[in-house]
């Protein structure tokens, strides 16, 4: 998810006003709650203390969807000794500098740091954090893009296809391009009346709610930037992201975006299987900017709990591999093929993969590679998207299932995100779906954690509720390692929370289902009881 995509969606409205099947299971007998309590009701507003760590909150004692770790902490791991579990984190780039998760960074130690040898024989030089597959690249072309520019010959079904989102997405590009540009326009504007205001160039979202002004002008002014700095973006930062966005539609109006080939300067052949070494050492690649989506999702994960410093990671006894391999666009299928091995050749025990596209050309290689990883007993934690689509019928790669159907392999989980109101609105808008092919839900809105350059801030997407998730799953197999990777799949699955009650699908007060028809555990993870069960199912074996 880019840093600010899915803010420009829900914020559209506002600035255009101002300018003019449940999962069966045996073994949940004891769990905590099975079923969410239909009277739960917030009263007041979060505080911005528990939204800063709301998916680490319980539903019952606070009143918000989250996820029990805080209560499974204090309740069931006290003075508990777990070991340390290896969760790769396969996305743009960690910063490794971070102050929040420098101490919990995976290290190679069978190499040697900075002496150009390739120690340990596996085909990377120098990989003591892991390995970037990106090298100095750091954007790259949409896969529909490159299949309709690409000398390859593609079946014509796919090249049409290709065509028809391309010429959609110029065509929203078109549109977008007049909302940003309106968006970029009524923040400026409202930025201005509320720095005369407050007769200071810095103000909060706190400072904002106070304002009782009956000036219309003013009201208008508050409400814009009442919604935009809820994201927790400096202006500044706000009118870069939503500048960069606009940039990204005029060059896809003009075409310019698709004329570079990006892969030429890392001189390799994405064709190519074969060809395994390439890329470097610099988990961070070129530019700390560029690599704010990994190192938010590692600091979900494992950022260290309890130290003062930003929010805490779900789980606290883990290492983080960085593989660098998901650029500003589409992802390489061989870049993510050779990452997933990478990862289990290394000893990850966890694989998170918050990325996803709707065309995979070399699929079979990612397919093989999930395949490869189940045989080493390697679970894969994958974000469902964020399209607000049913999945079950719209591509989305990678997944474990090539006909949407019949799972060719069991350690891959797919989740969905949920908001922090708990009701009818508790799906996050953009969130995909379905019934088949999304496995569970997470916590996937306003997530506070790091970013570079020992910063902080909130992001949302499906990609953060899948480290969510693989937090949990980290939790799992270090207090309880004798536990198989497709045991913690179904163990997360089995022990979450029911949604019994109907909600609103893809932000849509229209689209009203029940919850259970939208994945296929009908169920919101819970640490709490997938620790009980994880308990239990290990004292049996």
């Amino acid at each position: 998810m880019n840093k600010i995509k899915y803010i420009f969606v829900s914020t559209v409205a506002v600035l255009a006003l101002s300018s003019c099947g449940a999962s069966k299971s045996a073994s949940n007998k004891g769990l905590l709650y099975e079923t969410a309590p239909l009277n739960i009701q917030k009263k007041a507003p979060i505080s911005e203390a528990d939204m800063k760590r709301w998916s680490h909150l319980d539903l019952v004692k606070d009143t918000i969807p989250g996820m029990s770790v805080d209560r499974a902490y204090s309740e069931l791991l006290k003075n508990k000794e777990g070991v340390k579990v290896i969760v790769a984190v396969l996305d743009s780039g960690v910063d490794i500098d971070h102050e929040d998760l420098k101490s919990v960074l995976w290290t190679n130690k069978k190499e040697i740091p900075g002496n150009g040898i390739d120690d340990d024989n596996n085909g990377y030089i120098d990989d003591v954090h892991g390995w970037n597959f990106l090298g100095d690249i750091t954007k790259e072309n949409e896969e529909y893009d490159r299949i309709l520019n690409s000398k390859n010959l593609v079946d014509n079904v796919t090249f049409q296809e290709a065509k028809k989102i391309h010429d959609k997405k110029v065509s929203e590009s078109v549109n977008g391009k007049v909302q940003l540009e309106k968006m970029l326009q009524g923040t400026t504007k409202a930025d201005a009346v509320l720095v005369k205001y407050f007769g200071k160039p810095v103000y909060s979202v706190e400072e904002v709610n106070t304002i009782t002004s009956q000036d219309s002008v003013l009201k208008v002014s508050k409400n814009i930037m009442q919604r935009m700095l809820s994201f927790g973006l400096s202006v500044p930062e706000l009118k870069g992201e939503i500048q960069k966005e606009l940039d990204n539609d005029i060059a896809a109006i003009n075409g310019s975006n698709t004329a570079k080939d990006y892969r030429k300067v890392l001189g390799d052949n994405p064709d190519d299987i074969t060809k395994t070494n390439y890329g470097n050492n610099n988990v961070m690649g070129p530019d700390k900017e560029e690599i704010l989506h990994g190192t938010h999702v590692a600091g979900i994960i494992a950022g260290v709990r309890n130290n003062n410093l930003g929010g805490d990671g779900i789980a606290n006894n883990v290492e983080i591999m960085t593989i660098r391999a998901v650029p500003d666009g589409d992802e390489y299928d061989k870049d993510i093929a050779l990452g997933i091995r990478y990862a289990v050749d290394n000893g990850a025990k966890i694989i998170n993969g918050s990325f996803g596209k709707a065309f995979s050309p070399h699929k079979q290689w990612v397919y093989d590679a999930i395949k490869y990883a189940e045989n080493k007993d390697v679970l894969i934690v994958h974000a469902a998207g964020n399209e607000a689509k049913n999945i079950d019928f719209a591509d989305n790669y990678p997944n474990d299932s090539d006909d949407k159907k019949t799972e060719f392999a069991d350690n891959l989980i797919t989740i969905g995100a949920l908001n922090f109101e708990y009701g009818s609105k508790i799906v996050a808008s953009f969130s995909n779906f379905g019934e088949i092919n999304v496995d569970v839900f997470a916590p996937g809105v306003k997530i506070y954690s790091s970013t570079p350059n020992n910063t902080y801030k909130y992001e949302q997407g499906t990609s953060m509720a899948s480290p969510n998730v693989a937090g949990v799953a980290a939790l799992i197999r270090s207090y309880y390692p004798n536990l198989s990777a497709k045991e913690v799949k179904h163990i997360l699955m089995d022990s979450g929370v029911a949604i019994t009650t109907d909600v609103i699908v893809g932000g849509n007060p229209k689209d009203v289902r029940t919850f259970s028809s939208l994945c296929k555990s009908g169920k919101i993870v819970n640490a709490y009881n997938a620790l009980l069960m994880a308990q239990k199912m290990s004292k049996k074996k």
